[in-house]
């Protein structure tokens, strides 16, 4: 393969303004690392979108290169885990944040942050589960670390269409838990039903609830993907040792809660941190995730995007407006 590659980079131009923008780019431009890898496909999340506007929180330097996941071909290799021409999984760390991400045709990463690309999962099946698909795994996880079971009873999923949550959705129908599906998205009611949903339920649900310190108890465990008063409101719904695994915060970084949830009802709040999982438990969920967890319908949550044609996706994303998953084909 060619010295250089394509890459969308995030820059300031001369009048000190954010600019996104496809560059040629050489091998020398990487950051360090144990393994090269040629990238097949990428993906499109809320933090991609955000380092693509230049958040200083996310983009930590410019010129940057977004994009927290990667999957693709090893190249080059200085360690004899990875061999050149083995499919891998890059996700996590400091991918697409402190060092530039899988935006681009080529990744060098350090070897520890690869993970072998698991029997059962093709290169882009592993970018429609990404970095989402990953979290929302790690949510299910720890529900059933609490004893939350399909027999316990209902669940709950917040932000419902977005890729953590419409992943989140299909693993628990696939293990057989009675879902509820909320979404401000009510052309996808139908939508989140073909994904096993068995109720799907307006955002209302969980903001439109009153002030006290605890509501009538309906869940038995719930994944929420929001944050600020979604996350509060499912807590006070929980049932007795309920659980709620939260990973977003696009709603709000604060929790209004009292203690009552926690010392009445024994409510378990399970915190899920993706970028940074220890990598036994990392390389154990892609496991379960190319097997027994393996969504059926997982085409159904993908679109396909090229490099150059990410620019409405991001804006969408920003929005709000985007459902299910958005790969990035680095092949096209």
């Amino acid at each position: 393969m060619s010295a250089e590659f394509r890459c969308l980079i995030v820059d300031r131009d001369a009048g000190d303004h954010i600019v996104r923008r496809l560059e040629q780019r050489s091998r020398a431009d990487l950051p360090s690392g144990d393994v090269l890898i040629r990238v097949h496909y990428s993906s499109l999340n809320y933090k991609d979108a955000m380092a693509a506007t230049g958040n200083p929180a996310i983009a930590r330097t410019l010129p940057h290169v977004p994009g927290i996941d990667a999957a693709g071909t090893v190249l080059e290799s200085d360690d004899a885990c990875y061999v050149p021409g083995q499919p891998v999984i890059a996700t996590g760390h400091e991918i697409g944040v402190e060092r530039w991400g899988g935006w681009s045709e080529l990744l060098r990463v350090p070897a520890d942050w690869l993970v072998p690309l698991p029997s059962g999962l093709t290169l882009q099946e592993a970018m429609i589960l990404g970095t989402a698909g990953f979290t929302a795994a790690q949510c299910v996880r720890a529900l059933q670390r609490q004893g939350v079971r399909p027999e316990s009873g209902p669940v709950v999923v917040s932000g419902a269409t977005g890729g953590v949550g419409s992943i989140a959705v299909l693993l628990l129908a696939r293990l057989g838990y009675d879902v509820t599906a909320v979404t401000g998205k009510q052309a996808q009611h139908d939508w989140l039903r073909t994904l096993g949903a068995a109720q799907v339920a307006g955002r209302e649900l969980l903001t439109d609830v009153p002030k006290r310190p605890l509501l009538s108890a309906k869940f038995a465990g719930g994944i929420d993907t929001v944050g600020g008063n979604v996350l509060t409101a499912m807590c006070k719904i929980m049932q007795h040792r309920g659980c709620v695994a939260c990973c977003g915060v696009t709603g709000g970084e604060t929790l209004a809660l009292t203690v009552y949830p926690f010392i009445l009802r024994g409510l378990t709040l399970a915190g899920i941190d993706s970028a940074w999982c220890p990598d036994d438990q990392r390389a154990d969920i892609w496991r379960q995730l190319a097997g027994d967890w393996k969504p059926k319908q997982l085409s159904s949550l993908c679109r396909l995007v090229s490099l150059n044609c990410l620019e409405p996706e991001i804006e969408s994303i920003l929005a709000g407006k985007n459902v299910g998953r958005v790969v990035v084909d680095l092949e096209a």
